[in-house]
């Protein structure tokens, strides 16, 4: 290890994001990269878990005069993996000394060191928002992981730093990579030149199998546990509909071209470990502009039937775009196939680094964030419906609610008690 830092004290959103604020009312200054500048991008990873690993793959696979130079992570285990993986696929585009900061302030590290142009915010979700506008103010380009956030108060943070973002002239690409997978770029298309009429409804569904589940250790503390096993707590993962089925209510704004007005649902939970907080299925509608409903269902049960689709039904005929491989169709109203296109999610996910590199390198950086914190927030509102058992409407969760999950003054020590599961027309609406 090139460097690794001791863990800090104390960590909190609030903190991050008082100091960001300051930052933005100093001289916007832009992106030492210049307009067409094609030397050598040096790129951080912050957060190096399954997500960091398959970013950061990507980006070296599909762009060249790019180098990994520096990662961090709460563990320094999973960097030094991290390397290894990243220097036996892609040697010449790895740093030759493997350069880890372990701990909560190891993200800075990396945020406070000049040579560094380009931060992968891969992170479990709850960290996403206030290290995304630390980076922006430390004049970084960024690529974040989905979901943006998973509570109003996040979304506020993620406006900030897409704001600075523009502001300061540097890159902001999210991880939302069927934004750039083919069917779904055609499927668009032909639903803006009218191939299915006028859009009516649509219904999506992300109904899974279970996922993983890492038990606590002797000596953890609650902190520690919770973070270790992040996908089991709503301040780190938001739950299944904010952290995994995001990218369906993502396609549907994509295809009602808005937020939804309301959501309102319901949900449960059967499967789940005793201290997990999640539920593990949800069943949403919500209502677009036009009184156009999407019908959303998602699930994370083992053993039950799969299905990751999203079918939008117009006057003149049906168009399904599938996930994965899966492509996507037309059919017209007597149910014959009208047009095909296949997608691949592999190319996918690489493109989203490739265009995030070349608008930096072309001098007009890309910077979605708004669009990815519009889609995380619509999945925030379809829970805070299905656990509230309350309609709960865009106007509220933008304006009005004050629910912020993350803790205060969090420390390696902190004790979180794990909370009940949420019980419809119990638990309150914030």
């Amino acid at each position: 290890m090139a460097a690794a830092s001791t863990r800090p004290t104390a960590v909190s959103r609030r903190s991050f994001t008082a100091a960001a604020a300051a930052t933005l009312s100093a001289t916007m200054v832009h992106s030492s990269l210049a307009a067409a500048d094609t030397r050598e991008l040096r790129i951080g990873v912050i957060g190096c878990g399954g997500r960091g690993s398959g970013a950061i793959n990507d980006s070296l696979s599909i762009n060249e005069g790019v180098k990994l130079v520096a990662t961090a992570d709460l563990y320094g285990s999973k960097c030094a993996s991290l390397w290894k993986a990243m220097r036996e696929a892609h040697p010449g585009k790895v740093a030759s000394a493997d350069t880890i900061h372990e701990g909560f302030d190891g993200y800075r590290r990396i945020l406070d060191d000049p040579s560094i142009d380009l931060v992968h915010v891969t992170t479990s979700p709850g960290f996403r928002p206030a290290y995304t506008l630390a980076a922006v103010e430390a004049g970084k380009h960024v690529f974040t992981e989905k979901p943006a956030c998973v509570d109003p108060a996040g979304y506020r943070v993620c406006l900030t730093a897409h704001d600075a973002a523009v502001a300061r002239g540097t890159a902001i690409v999210a991880g939302t990579q069927y934004r750039r997978q083919v069917n779904y770029l055609g499927a668009i298309e032909q639903i803006r030149n009218g191939a299915i009429g006028d859009v009516i409804g649509a219904t999506a569904r992300y109904c899974a199998g279970g996922i993983w589940y890492r038990p606590r250790t002797e000596g953890m503390s609650d902190a520690e546990y919770q973070m270790n096993n992040w996908y089991h707590f709503v301040w780190l993962s938001g739950d299944q509909i904010v952290e995994q089925a995001v990218h369906n209510l993502d396609t549907m704004n994509w295809v009602m071209g808005a937020n939804p007005v309301s959501a309102f649902g319901s949900g449960g939970r059967f499967t789940r470990p005793d201290d997990s907080e999640l539920w593990d299925s949800f069943s949403i509608n919500y209502e677009y502009p036009g009184d156009r409903i999407v019908s959303f269902m998602c699930r994370q049960i083992p053993g039950a039937a799969t299905d990751v689709s999203n079918v939008v039904y117009g006057s003149k005929g049906e168009c399904h775009i599938g996930a994965a491989n899966a492509g996507s169709r037309i059919f017209d109203p007597a149910g014959k196939e009208v047009w095909e296109m296949k997608g691949s999610i592999a190319d996918a996910y690489k493109q989203e680094h490739k265009d995030l590199v070349d608008s930096i390198r072309a001098g007009k950086p890309i910077v979605e964030l708004r669009q990815m914190a519009d889609s995380s927030l619509v999945a925030v509102m379809g829970r805070m419906a299905a656990y509230t058992g309350q309609k709960v409407t865009w106007k509220f969760v933008t304006e009005e609610s004050k629910l912020e999950l993350f803790p205060k003054d969090l420390t390696w020590t902190s004790s979180l008690p794990v909370q009940a599961p949420a019980v419809p027309g119990k638990t309150k609406l914030i």
